[in-house]
């Protein structure tokens, strides 16, 4: 199986890239930090292949795929999880220019990335499309604003790609999870500050990005006619915030 992973850098994507590997499977790397990326495949070897990208410039994905070697060509998997929350600021305070990053990256890059794959896909009747989501796409809360709304964007994506799918063999996945730690997410929203980045995760148990690799790999390794929808996760400390009243 080739899996192709965008924000495969760190995180969520760098777990899933080793846990593909290790599975036995090819993993291309995708990711603007060419650096990491060749960490990444001089720990994992031949069945990594690296490529810098950068979702947000759309017009580079298609030349970037056309320019795999024509033995990493045919992706059985795309994992479209590179993703990024910005700030947590209420809307009338928040920056245009991280909003317009959030989309940027969590919408725009995820569908051109999807755009460009698909047809293979189709032509096969073989594959998955794979889109990192959060549970932030079904529950507001203040501070969420564009990052929430781009995952509901990501949710809905992926249900109306199962009905425009129906009939070609092709799955899509949405995986949603919630308070995960020992990833940059934090760090990245809060502009690195990392005492504020810390806060977050204080006195929980957290997911972490092991455990969303694995919630991938299983997906991914399920018989072919059996399709995970939506898939929710949260770790046991986490649960839903009541209805805000506001007391005068």
């Amino acid at each position: 199986m080739i899996v192709l992973i965008t924000g495969a850098s760190s995180g969520f994507g760098e777990a899933m890239a080793r846990r593909f590997v290790q599975g036995g499977h090819r993993v291309i790397a995708a990711a603007r930090r060419s650096d990491k990326l060749a960490a990444l495949a001089a720990e994992l070897g031949a069945a990594l292949l690296p490529i810098t990208l950068d979702v947000t410039q759309t017009d580079t994905i298609p030349a970037a795929l056309a320019a795999l070697p024509a033995e990493w060509q045919a992706i059985d998997v795309l994992i479209n999880n590179a993703g990024l929350a910005l700030g947590t600021a209420p809307a009338q305070q928040a920056s245009l220019l991280d909003w317009d990053t959030m989309i940027s990256t969590n919408n725009r890059g995820l569908v051109h990335m999807t755009h460009a794959v698909l047809p293979g896909m189709v032509a096969r009747r073989s594959g998955l499309v794979m889109n990192l989501g959060s549970v932030a796409g079904s529950y507001a809360y203040p501070g969420g604003n564009v990052y929430g709304a781009s995952k509901a964007f990501v949710d809905h994506f992926t249900l109306n790609l199962r009905a425009d799918l129906a009939g070609t063999g092709v799955r899509a996945t949405n995986i949603a999870p919630g308070l995960c730690g020992g990833t940059e997410f934090s760090q990245v929203r809060y502009k690195w500050d990392e005492a504020a980045a810390a806060k977050v995760y204080q006195g929980t148990q957290p997911l972490t990005a092991q455990d969303i690799a694995e919630t991938a790999y299983w997906i991914a390794t399920l018989p072919s006619h059996i399709n995970i929808n939506n898939i929710e996760l949260m770790p046991v400390c986490q649960s839903f915030a009541g209805m805000a009243i506001t007391r005068e």
